[in-house]
């Protein structure tokens, strides 16, 4: 990834950590190509793991409920880098921009579906309906910006339930579902986490849409 115009504004990229890790990397000869396939990997583990929650109990539960988090995290952590690879240390290829967009989609999908029928698994009836709204509008999400960026407009990141924020929210529920036994859920508090996306990914497209509609309107009043 080189295109300047499509990525993301982070904090956390001028990081010293995050800035230690790229160079590392790129030191190392990793190809941002391989770090964004590993972010793949993490998000397919972790919609495992979520899976495995929901047929698990006890101490099982809440070491699956914690890897899950952590694969969450860590899918983050490989997206943050790849671009830091490829942009800062020069290593991007012209296959770049695919593994810059694609891989993300299934990612998504791998984890909130993933951690929709773990929690259906528990018990929480409509919690993989949740999970799969919340995965097809997160693809919904990105199709908006690229569509944007397709005629011709800069990308729209907008939330509220951009990617960064999907995922803190899928991570949170998580770690919150760990201690639900106290107050006698199972899988309810995933099932709210992802409807909290799914409606909050649903608003996000509407306003990308709208703010799309409006730029192409200002551009045609430009042209006229």
């Amino acid at each position: 990834m080189t295109d300047l115009s499509n990525r993301r504004p982070l904090k956390s990229r001028g990081s010293a950590w995050a800035r230690s890790a790229a160079a590392a990397l790129a030191r190392a000869g990793v190809r941002p190509d391989v770090v964004s396939a590993l972010g793949v990997a993490f998000a397919a583990l972790g919609g495992a793991l979520f899976l495995l929650s929901g047929a698990s109990s006890g101490v099982g539960r809440v070491v699956a409920l914690a890897l899950a988090a952590l694969c969450v995290q860590a899918r983050l952590v490989c997206n943050l880098l790849d671009g830091m690879v490829a942009v800062e240390h020069g290593r991007g290829s012209s296959a770049g921009p695919i593994w810059n967009e694609l891989p993300d989609r299934f990612s998504d999908a791998f984890l909130l579906v993933g951690a929709g029928y773990g929690a259906r698994i528990c018990g929480a009836h409509g919690a993989e309906v949740a999970g799969w709204i919340a995965a097809v509008a997160a693809v919904t999400t990105a199709y908006v910006r690229e569509l944007g960026r397709g005629l011709g407009f800069a990308a729209d990141f907008s939330g509220p339930m951009a990617k960064p924020q999907r995922m803190a929210t899928l991570t949170v529920a998580a770690v919150v579902s760990i201690a639900e036994p106290l107050w006698h859920w199972r899988g309810g508090t995933m099932r709210l986490g992802l409807a909290i996306i799914a409606l909050g990914a649903l608003f996000t497209i509407g306003r990308r849409t709208l703010r799309l509609a409006a730029a192409l309107r200002t551009r045609a009043g430009e042209m006229i």
